[in-house]
């Protein structure tokens, strides 16, 4: 092999690389519940799959001033609810993120979501190398979990960004 077959090995190899530390997230099913007005905080719901090992870090939306990723879970017999710094999303495993359990909470609306309306929500993800990479979606605003999409209907990833 001389010096610019060795080369363009050593581009391709790191293209491949960066295409696999850039790779999106799946997100489908997502939706948001509809609010009534006084209302300041409501929920945003999703599946998230993962092509590698990645961690949810954030969230972020013009439509409430503070968005946290939360769990709800059972301590004895009292259902509770907490922020949580980060979600694990296991390579190529759906974590579901629904009512009752891992949840994305928006508070302090700045007016209510209305049913049929939609919100746009930025996830901020970060890789097992430390690599970070946000994708924007927008979700479709509910008063109940929508029926399930036929596939290839989903409301997409939108741009993703570094």
């Amino acid at each position: 092999m001389n010096i610019t077959s060795k080369h363009l090995v050593g581009l391709l190899i790191g293209l491949l690389v960066s295409s696999l530390a850039c790779a999106q997230v799946k997100i489908e099913g997502g939706w948001a519940r509809a609010t009534v007005q006084g209302q300041k905080a409501t929920g945003a719901f999703m599946k998230l799959t993962a092509p590698q090992a990645t961690r949810l870090v954030a969230v972020s939306t013009p439509v409430a001033g503070v968005a946290e990723i939360h769990e709800m879970k059972m301590d004895g017999t009292v259902m509770k609810m907490r922020a949580m710094p980060m979600l694990e999303l296991p390579a190529n495993q759906v974590v579901e993120l629904k009512p009752g359990s891992y949840h994305l909470m928006l508070m302090d609306l700045k007016a209510p979501l209305m049913k049929d309306s939609s919100v746009a929500l930025t996830l901020t993800f970060k890789d097992a190398s430390g690599a970070q990479s946000q994708q924007q979606v927008s979700l479709p605003v509910s008063a109940s979990m929508p029926m399930a999409m036929p596939p290839g209907h989903d409301h997409g990833h939108g741009a993703h960004k570094h």
